[in-house]
């Protein structure tokens, strides 16, 4: 995911973070210079779905503005496929499991 507050904030007209802030306070919102700054320079490994939605009203927007989708990250991130060779070596086949010989399995209570 992209964090896109920014653009969506330099389409409202909004250029610093300060005056975000601001807007923020103005609809309830209070948050310190630190957790501004985060928001307003990179993206947030975490966000309140209150804080979302006050995010939301001020610039005007959906969540899924100010979210972005990344598909092709998602596809680097896959395990790279087994080739021919490696999935036939005796390491990547699985053996069934059976219980030890002379050993009864216990019968369910009656």
């Amino acid at each position: 995911m992209r964090w896109n507050m920014r653009m969506k904030a330099a389409e409202a007209g909004i250029w610093k973070s300060t005056q975000l802030r601001r807007m923020f306070a103005e609809a309830g919102l209070e948050i310190s210079a630190g957790k501004m700054s985060g928001w307003w320079a990179g993206t947030p490994t975490t966000i309140r779905l209150e804080d979302l939605d006050v995010i939301c009203f001020v610039l005007n927007c959906t969540p899924a503005d100010l979210l972005i989708c990344e598909p092709e990250a998602v596809a680097a991130r896959r395990p790279a496929k087994k080739t021919a060779a490696q999935a036939g070596s005796p390491a990547a086949t699985k053996t069934a499991r059976h219980p030890a010989p002379g050993r009864s399995r216990s019968k369910p209570p009656a």
